[in-house]
């Protein structure tokens, strides 16, 4: 059985940072492309950024370049977001996801076979 179990979200004010993690079982996590996507109230899931199975290409939203760091640790099956800059505007709830079929980077919500349960990220103006 896949999970996904993210953390490290909570309330903060605008202009700090916050580091999400996001752990990963019952698969193998390096054959695994993994993303970030947020989901705002009212909105639809949208893409936050994605890495390749072994870290070496990443992708983000236009939206969050140069303020998000998406990483990974295939030793520990985890991702990371690191988020600096926090802005009012990126509050929502938080998912990561795992793709098996993508060889690369994928942003598209249909392409990510397992997602997680999410967590609140608040960012305070």
């Amino acid at each position: 059985q896949v999970t996904l179990v993210e953390s490290g979200g909570g309330l903060v004010q605008a202009g700090a940072s916050l580091r999400l993690s996001c752990a990963a079982s019952g698969l193998t996590f390096s054959f695994y492309a993994m993303g970030w996507f947020r989901q705002a109230p009212g909105k639809e899931r949208e893409f936050v950024a994605a890495i390749s199975r072994s870290g070496g290409s990443t992708d983000y939203a236009d939206s969050v370049k140069g303020r998000f760091t998406i990483s990974r640790d295939n030793a520990k099956n985890t991702v990371y977001l690191q988020m600096n800059s926090l802005k009012p505007e990126d509050t929502a709830v938080y998912y990561c996801a795992a793709d098996w079929r993508t060889s690369g980077v994928a942003v598209r919500t249909t392409a990510y076979n397992y997602w997680g349960q999410g967590t609140q990220v608040t960012v305070s103006s």
